[in-house]
């Protein structure tokens, strides 16, 4: 039996913790496993490594800080072969590239292309545990490409996939629950959730889990084990909605702070004007999220919201925007936030916004924008409301 592992970087932050996860990687080899095991880098390595080129300039190279950052995780997979070694476990380090892990796509964003199984099958002839550098592959130039966000998760789900294995998930956290439990002490641990729902909350802010991970492991049936480095405790089973357990109308309530909030009048209502102003905030790489839209008596009042920390971004798109059209008006919002509520049974449940609705009016908390998915309903709130919202949704939805 093969099984796929992946340890975050706070899991390894320490040569202690590398020593206490090859005691238990040695216990799992000697009932017969294979491992294949992939690390981050260590603690806040690449937060160094980044801050190292910044001394240097603000603007580095990144075909050169895709090189820097991937020196975090090789670090990392040297540490934990020379640890597994020393206790007699036939072990081996690999990089991206040594593992078979070809990519394409922009340098610090790049894609997993291909993963060349024929390579893991050999060294999982040779060795006991193939330990692997997650967050990197290899482009067709020979150039060491990194992921992005979230990397070294999507680098083992991908090899899960390629082996036809099931993957597990260690990090700082039991598993995947209800909301955040910094923000809601009560949050209930789940225990199975499902891939779509996985993947509307990730991307509606839960940081458990990268959003491409569970793509991947959708796409190729991959069941993902989420739980606690080293830790008895129980975790999550990420999983087809048949396999899911239950199917509640609400499962979570994910938050999103430091969100600016912008909204724009008076644009005239023509196709064009609405396109430029996109077009403008693209040009300036703004990642717009919550969009809604009215048009009036010839007219079009537009709202959307995006990250604070790209307000920069945001205000030279505006500032050229009001240059073309000076009869606009433009308020912003920066001390909003995003709060969400996912379930798969909303595909089939009727009265969750009315829920939601009555909710916020008995606690007293204004609502500036509200959108909705298949899965999801999502509102912008003040940020100063956001723990007495959760903890108001999650009683009235058992959470």
């Amino acid at each position: 039996m093969t099984t796929v592992l992946k340890f975050g970087g706070s899991s390894v932050a320490t040569i202690e913790q590398i020593q206490a996860i090859s005691d238990y990687l040695q216990k799992r080899v000697a009932t017969g496993e294979k491992l294949v095991v992939v690390v981050s880098a260590m603690g806040k390595t690449t937060d160094s490594l980044l801050s190292l080129a910044k001394q240097i300039t603000d603007r580095p190279m990144i075909r050169e800080l895709d090189r820097l950052l991937a020196v975090g995780e090789e670090q990392t997979i040297s540490l934990l072969s020379i640890a597994l070694n020393s206790r007699g476990v036939p072990a081996i380090s690999l990089t991206g590239q040594q593992a078979g892990i070809d990519t394409m796509g922009i340098h610090t964003k790049s894609k997993i292309k291909a993963i060349r199984k024929e390579v893991l099958h050999e060294k999982l002839r040779q060795y006991d545990v193939l330990i692997v550098a997650g967050f990197q592959g290899v482009n067709e130039a020979g150039d060491v490409t990194t992921l992005g966000r979230g990397g070294s998760d999507t680098t083992a789900v991908a090899l899960a996939a390629v082996l036809s294995q099931r993957c597990e998930i260690y990090t700082d956290v039991a598993g995947v629950y209800t909301t955040d439990p910094r923000i809601h002490p009560a949050a209930k641990r789940l225990d199975t959730v499902s891939y779509d729902e996985m993947m509307e909350m990730s991307a509606l802010g839960s940081k458990v889990m990268e959003m491409r991970s569970v793509e991947l492991a959708k796409k190729y049936d991959v069941n993902i084990f989420v739980g606690k480095t080293l830790s008895s405790e129980g975790g999550t089973w990420i999983m087809d909605t048949a396999q899911a357990m239950e199917q509640k109308a609400v499962t979570s309530v994910s938050v999103v702070k430091n969100v600016l909030s912008v909204s724009i009048k008076h644009i005239p209502h023509t196709a064009a004007g609405v396109a430029d102003i996109f077009e403008r905030l693209s040009e300036r790489h703004v990642n717009i999220d919550m969009i809604s839209q009215t048009a009036f008596d010839g007219e079009v009042f537009l709202s959307f919201t995006c990250p604070l920390d790209e307000e920069t971004f945001l205000e030279e798109a505006l500032a050229e925007l009001t240059a073309t059209l000076p009869q606009i008006k433009i308020d912003r919002h920066t001390e909003h936030a995003k709060i969400s509520v996912v379930g798969i049974g909303m595909r089939d449940a009727t009265g969750v916004a009315s829920e939601l609705f009555a909710t916020f009016r008995e606690m007293g908390i204004s609502f500036y924008q509200v959108t909705t998915s298949e899965i999801s309903i999502s509102y912008t709130i003040q940020e100063q409301d956001v723990e007495a919202a959760v903890a108001a949704i999650a009683a009235r939805f058992n959470l």
